[in-house]
């Protein structure tokens, strides 16, 4: 059975996420994954055990992606053009395959990869506009640009981010290295853009990292709070969770 490696885009406000959320078998909410099993089981003329579908990252409701990855084995051969041709054919309109490759069968969606980049868009504007509702968190307090951007490297490094990980996080530890921490200012746009990237993130973490960069960009904050928020290692203190809407899984690399 040859095994797929496939790279996933999906608007993710129609979505309840991107795992299978079932009971009993019965998938209880529209899932990205749920949506990708029954493509590519139609892709395999629905054998038995059905096929499954692996996802590299996890993604919550309402976060979306550019770069998700997937892996998953089909009972025959298929080129791979054919295989992303195919599924684009079957797949609603907001899920799109953006390339298929012929992988080695120890090839892993989730536990070959070795770094992953998420951006997180956040709207300034005064009002929310509702064309940017479900693609970017909304933040109408002023911010000072060069506070955020003094904060950013506090974040840089292996660090134990216990402070950033919300309740539900089932990693065995909270110690994750970032490599990437930036923020782009488009004034045009009234958007701020950040970029993470490291060698995995926890739940929630990139979220709770924005709600604290942007309490440090309206002086609610000191500029080096994160130093101290990685020392106390307690999640209370880093407050505010910033919208899955703004959130984006960009790419995800692989030797």
């Amino acid at each position: 059975m040859p095994r797929y490696r496939a790279v996933v885009a999906y608007d993710g406000s129609g979505f309840a996420g991107f795992q299978v959320q079932s009971k009993r078998g019965v998938e209880r909410e529209r899932t990205v994954q749920g949506e990708l099993i029954k493509a590519v089981n139609q892709m395999g003329k629905n054998p038995q055990p059905a096929i499954k579908v692996v996802g590299a990252s996890r993604t919550d409701t309402g976060v979306h992606a550019f770069g998700q990855v997937i892996h998953f084995d089909l009972p025959f051969n298929i080129p791979a053009e054919a295989v992303r041709k195919g599924l684009n054919t079957i797949l609603p309109r907001d899920i799109l395959i953006k390339e298929v490759l012929v992988v080695p069968d120890d090839f892993h969606a989730r536990f070959s990869s070795h770094s992953k980049r998420y951006f997180y868009r956040v709207s300034t504007q005064d009002y929310v506009d509702p064309f940017k509702r479900v693609y970017t968190g909304h933040f109408h307090w002023h911010l000072d640009a060069k506070r955020i951007e003094e904060a950013l490297p506090d974040l840089l490094g292996e660090h134990d981010f216990a402070s950033f990980a919300a309740s539900g996080n089932e990693t065995a530890t909270t110690v994750r290295t970032i490599t990437r921490a930036d923020v782009i200012v488009k004034a045009d746009e009234q958007e701020l853009v950040f970029i993470f990237e490291g060698n995995a993130f926890l739940y929630n973490q990139i979220r709770i990292m924005v709600g604290v960069l942007l309490e440090i960009g309206t002086g609610r904050r000191p500029v080096h709070d994160i130093v101290r928020l990685i020392e106390v290692k307690d999640r209370e203190q880093a407050r505010y969770t910033a919208p899955a809407a703004g959130l984006y899984l960009d790419e995800i690399a692989y030797n």
